[in-house]
């Protein structure tokens, strides 16, 4: 359903959400378990392989898919994140919210000045 209305949600497709389309194609892939173990430790590494702007840019769009999809249930969820945002990872309620909490620790985390050399 797409409405005219000024503020309205976003329309949940790659373009909307680049950053995570992105995050979800490289981290939340077929081989997750192979390379990461579970997709929390794949969004662990993420946040430690990211630039600040590219860390902030994914967990942005993450909190702006949950807060669009919070009380849709768990099927609802992962088809957002699998056949609309690329993703190859059914995750549960749990994952769910661990993913959530590493996003909003990335979030919170400033990012260190370097010094000019």
């Amino acid at each position: 359903m797409t409405t005219n209305i000024p503020n309205a949600k976003p329309e949940i497709t790659p373009a909307n959400f680049p950053a995570l389309r992105s995050f979800l194609r490289g981290y939340f892939h077929e081989d997750v378990a192979d390379e990461y173990g579970t997709p929390v430790d794949a969004a662990d590494q993420f946040c430690e392989d990211a630039d600040g702007d590219e860390r902030t840019a994914v967990a942005n769009e993450w909190t702006l898919l949950m807060n669009l999809l919070q009380g849709r249930p768990l099927p609802e969820i992962n088809q957002a994140l699998i056949g609309k945002l690329g993703g190859a990872v059914r995750l549960n309620e749990e994952e769910i919210q661990q993913v959530s909490q590493i996003f909003a620790r990335c979030l919170a985390v400033k990012p260190r000045k370097v010094a000019n050399h």
